[in-house]
């Protein structure tokens, strides 16, 4: 089973606190990387964070909420190694597993009910990587990455 680097701004603070007590219940092994008592925080900093413990531990997934998902999934993704899917529904959740082997999700803690944001996180963690033909478009995103890295 997979750990959980998780993290969140002021904006998903509340809904953070819920998935944990989530996590936790299901058995799942987590570090919180803040915030810590709703005090406000720039979401880039925060899923720095959480992107950074990503990359560098292959035994972690990360979670970001901020209050929309899609600032904290911008600064993720500027991170080697980390495939930030930020998502609204669980299809998109789904795809960014089976398809796209994202191994950091981002949600808006403003923008989603607390019921669906924890049925998102279930099914993005009970969902695998297909592999097969996904595999090869995967590889071809890092491989951008790599170009821009200069490896």
């Amino acid at each position: 089973m997979k750990k959980i680097a998780i993290g969140s701004d002021h904006g998903g603070f509340e809904l953070k606190e819920k998935v944990k007590e989530e996590l936790t219940a299901l058995g799942y092994e987590f570090v919180d990387f803040g915030c810590h008592e709703g005090e406000s925080a720039d979401y880039p900093d925060v899923a720095f964070l959480v992107g950074e413990c990503v990359a560098t531990n292959d035994d972690y997934v990360g979670i970001m909420i901020d209050g929309v998902g899609i600032g904290s999934g911008m600064a993720a993704n500027k991170i080697p190694g980390v495939r930030c899917a930020v998502c609204w529904d669980l299809s998109s959740v789904i795809n960014s597993r089976d398809h796209n082997n994202a191994n950091m999700l981002s949600i808006g803690g403003q923008t989603l009910g607390p019921g669906l944001a924890i049925q998102m996180i279930k099914k993005w963690l009970e969902t695998d990587f297909s592999g097969g033909r996904h595999d090869r478009r995967v590889t071809k995103i890092m491989e951008i990455e790599s170009r821009f890295l200069g490896r």
